[in-house]
């Protein structure tokens, strides 16, 4: 797949710092992913969409034998930290390029509503998987887009950049026929709201 360079991302989350909101959205969303990961070691995890300061990875960072981070652009200080490498492009292209069957975790947090191909890149995720490989992955639901949209449009307490580049918003009935498409068995998704309903999370297994 070829990107579409006119909407293609030139900076990652949090590049350019971030708000409170931002900042206790992160903080949440990487207790559901600890408690997800509770019993999990030795982990060859990938992270689409890392963000500047890979915050998911370093927050899973003792539990890690190699760390994978995908974004446009990535903080110096990053690539300083043991078991930890990174991959400087579009989630587009970069996602398609790596081998199938490598890692065991894949983090999918906040981009899938970014994508104007999600079931091809949620195809990707399945492919470089390992046999019983978990998918990890969060999405905002249609009940937050006016609270998103007003947040960042009118308060200004979130980034409006962000807001402009969702393609999508998802309920369970949107996203798991998505995952079943992309190869995924029904028997191995598990999807629950989360935070009052705003945030649909996943935990799909290979």
């Amino acid at each position: 797949m070829t990107p579409d360079t006119s909407t293609t991302r030139v900076s990652s989350y949090g590049e350019h710092g971030s708000r409170l909101a931002d900042r206790i959205r992160t903080a949440l969303v990487g207790r559901s992913i600890q408690r997800s990961l509770r019993n999990q070691s030795r982990l060859v995890a990938l992270d689409l969409g890392c963000g500047y300061n890979a915050g998911y990875l370093r927050a899973i960072h003792s539990k890690l034998v190699r760390g994978v981070g995908v974004d446009v652009s990535i903080a110096e200080e990053c690539r300083t930290i043991p078991r930890l490498e990174f991959i400087c492009a579009p989630i587009e292209s970069a996602l398609p390029s790596l081998a199938s069957d490598q890692f065991n975790l894949v983090l999918f947090i906040s981009v899938l509503e970014h994508l104007d191909e999600p079931l091809e890149m949620l195809t990707h995720c399945r492919r470089v998987l390992q046999p019983d490989g978990l998918l990890i992955l969060n999405v905002p639901t249609w009940w937050a887009k006016p609270i998103l949209e007003l947040s960042a449009f009118k308060f200004g307490t979130s980034p409006a950049c962000e807001m402009d580049e969702h393609k999508m918003y998802y309920s369970k009935r949107d996203l798991w026929p998505l995952l079943v498409k992309a190869g995924f068995k029904p028997s191995r998704i598990k999807l629950s709201y989360q935070r009052l309903g705003m945030v649909l999370f996943g935990l799909v297994r290979k």
